[in-house]
């Protein structure tokens, strides 16, 4: 509960800021926590992947609850619905399409990061 506690008021924070820094034109909030969650996602499945018991507790608490919360497919439709709706139609597709192809460029290079990083065992 702690972590999803913790990726939903980062999420809020992100969505806030770039609000703030870009206006409402495109979501760039939910696009940022998307991408970067993509990353994460894909580094802490690896990274975490042997570690041991201790592992469960932390795949637990940082992908399921902080990701988890962080991260909002729902979100995501949402705002495409509401682009759909609005003057800014003709953006659905691109933005849609590239969060998703982002998303999985992302999960893949934070796997291979993250197995750049961790020892032989």
């Amino acid at each position: 509960m702690l972590g999803g506690a913790l990726g939903a008021g980062a999420r809020y924070w992100l969505g806030g800021a770039l609000l703030r820094q870009f206006g409402s034109g495109i979501p760039y909030g939910t696009l940022a926590a998307n991408l970067i969650g993509s990353f994460a996602v894909g580094f802490l499945a690896i990274w975490l992947e042997g570690r041991g018991p201790q592992a469960l507790y932390w795949r637990a608490f940082l992908i399921v609850g902080v990701l988890g919360a962080l991260t909002t497919y729902s979100a995501l439709m949402l705002e495409c619905l509401l682009m759909a709706r609005s003057q800014r139609s003709e953006l659905l597709l691109g933005y849609l399409g590239g969060t998703l192809a982002a998303g999985l460029v992302l999960v893949w290079a934070g796997a291979k990061f993250a197995a750049m990083l961790r020892p032989a065992y």
